[in-house]
């Protein structure tokens, strides 16, 4: 049967206070055990040792020569790990800046709120906040970390999936009672559709009717390359639109806007992800930042690497 292994740092600590304190009393009060397990882990440090460390009277207590050499390496080792550990932890406790890319409505309305508790969870990081809807430059060292909607392009960059979101075709009741409400797609044609800006594949909004879908072109008098715009145009009753769901939650549940079309809604996803340079050299202030925003808005797998 193996005897137990002596714990040396614990020894050590203990002998050092008792030589510090002056006495095994002071020590113990000091290290908050009973002055008899004291003098039990002097009595086997000095067995083991095979050699007097203390001379001891009722009254005081005083280091033996080779009690006063084992005091000084004592000392010498514990402040050389307590200063390891520190720059371990240093090391190991994330810190710096971020420079996080996001588009302007989704920033707003789904990352701005969840900054706060991040940053007290990591208050050696500091972030930049760049709220554009045009892309920023990661490989080019523009940004850390880009939040993307939509199909990424082939990139040697990594991606992690945060969530996704639906598309809705909305308006104001005002704007209904006036005009009217569309019953199927083609209606759309006789209403100001707001729609966005940009150049895509297929313009036009999509549709599934007889268990086909297909894509409805849309025309209106005012465009906007974003969607928080386009919710605030469709406020002001001037026409419909069509955006992504977290623009309009809050406009929905309080009947400021009207979901229309449902029937024909093709409830197409689009995925959201936060895209950064990956990689065993990635930055500890990158992960935690990806680890905490998958953790707040999704569940997802692991890091995947873009094709290319």
């Amino acid at each position: 049967m193996k005897s137990e292994r002596p714990d040396k740092t614990a020894e050590m600590e203990t002998f050092v206070t008792v030589a510090c304190a002056g006495s095994l009393s002071a020590a113990a009060r000091e290290l908050t055990l009973t002055p008899s397990a004291v003098s039990r882990i002097i009595t086997r440090l000095e067995k083991r040792l095979g050699v007097r460390l203390l001379v001891r009277s009722t009254r005081q207590l005083h280091l033996t020569h080779e009690g006063e050499a084992y005091a000084l390496a004592a000392r010498r080792i514990l402040e050389d790990m307590q200063q390891t550990e520190l720059g371990l932890a240093n090391r190991a406790r994330p810190s710096g800046l971020i420079k996080v890319s996001t588009a302007t409505a989704h920033s707003r309305l789904t990352i701005v709120p969840l900054y706060k508790e991040f940053l007290e969870r990591y208050p050696d990081i500091q972030i930049e906040v760049e709220v554009s809807d045009q892309i920023s430059d990661v490989l080019g060292g523009q940004v850390d970390v880009a939040i993307r909607f939509g199909k990424l392009p082939d990139s040697t960059l990594t991606a992690r999936r945060l969530g996704d979101t639906g598309r809705t075709v909305v308006a104001t009741p005002a704007y209904l009672a006036r005009y009217g409400t569309p019953q199927t797609p083609a209606d759309l044609g006789r209403h100001n559709c707001l729609d966005f800006s940009f150049r895509r594949l297929l313009p036009g909004w999509p549709f599934i009717q007889h268990g086909e879908e297909f894509i409805l072109p849309v025309n209106g008098n005012m465009t906007a390359n974003n969607g928080e715009t386009l919710v605030e145009l469709a406020m002001q009753d001037i026409g419909i639109t069509r955006v992504g769901n977290f623009h309009i939650d809050q406009a929905l549940a309080s009947g400021q806007l009207v979901p229309l079309l449902e029937e024909y809604n093709p409830q197409d996803r689009e995925e959201i992800h936060a895209v950064f340079i990956g990689g065993q050299h990635m930055p500890a202030r990158v992960r935690v930042f990806v680890d905490y925003l998958v953790e707040k808005m999704s569940q997802t797998p692991p890091d995947m690497t873009l094709p290319g």
